[in-house]
């Protein structure tokens, strides 16, 4: 287990650019991301998400490592998963995703209201490198109501909903429903979906 990686302090980057190079340490950043010990799994994470930010050709190969983690009962392997695939949907050059997409987007349902929240709100990354897939992304996140969440935390999954929507409302056929669903969180419980909303509407509503 690298010392590096424990240190809640730990140079992100410049472990990324460490593992770009070294195929042992890659291997034990992946490895890592299961890892019971707290920092140490949460530093692997950080660094491959930004290799899958900065670098997605280098983790594309570990795509089914990911994809699997997407069914743990472990909240922290869905999160982790969801944000890496994100990220590596712009290379996903054997439509892997499309594969996979009901098993992502059922995370809209999990029993974690913070896995629900990540899945919407990494949709927009997934939208901009799936185009094709935008009417189904879009259906997905407004039928959020759907959900078995409580309705206190499907107003809190909204954020993330209109902030997934903001990244693609300007090129989508679907710009009506889009705008009538905000519109409607205007009068949301939560403060933040509501001020989410307010500051989507001001950019998007007259235009």
């Amino acid at each position: 287990m690298l010392l590096e990686l424990q240190d809640k302090n730990a140079d992100i980057e410049n472990l990324a650019g460490k593992a770009l190079k070294d195929d042992n340490l890659l291997s034990e950043l992946l490895e890592g991301l299961k890892s019971k010990v707290e920092t140490y799994r949460y530093n692997c994470y950080k660094v491959l998400y930004s290799i899958s930010k900065n670098h997605p050709k280098i983790l594309y190969p570990e795509w089914d490592r990911f994809a699997a983690s997407l069914s743990s009962d472990n909240s922290y392997h869905k999160m982790s998963a969801v944000h890496l695939i994100a990220n590596l949907t712009r290379v996903d050059v054997e439509n892997r995703f499309e594969k996979i997409f009901d098993t992502y987007y059922g995370l809209l349902d999990d029993r974690s209201m913070v896995v629900a929240y990540y899945t919407a709100a990494s949709s927009g990354k997934i939208v901009a490198a799936k185009p094709a897939l935008k009417k189904q992304v879009t259906d997905r996140l407004l039928g959020i109501d759907g959900t078995h969440h409580t309705p206190g935390r499907k107003e809190l999954i909204k954020t993330g909903v209109i902030e997934a929507l903001g990244e693609y409302i300007g090129d989508s056929e679907d710009r009506d429903r889009i705008i009538k669903f905000v519109e409607q969180q205007l009068n949301s419980e939560s403060r933040k979906t509501r001020k989410t909303a307010a500051e989507f509407l001001k950019k998007w509503g007259n235009s």
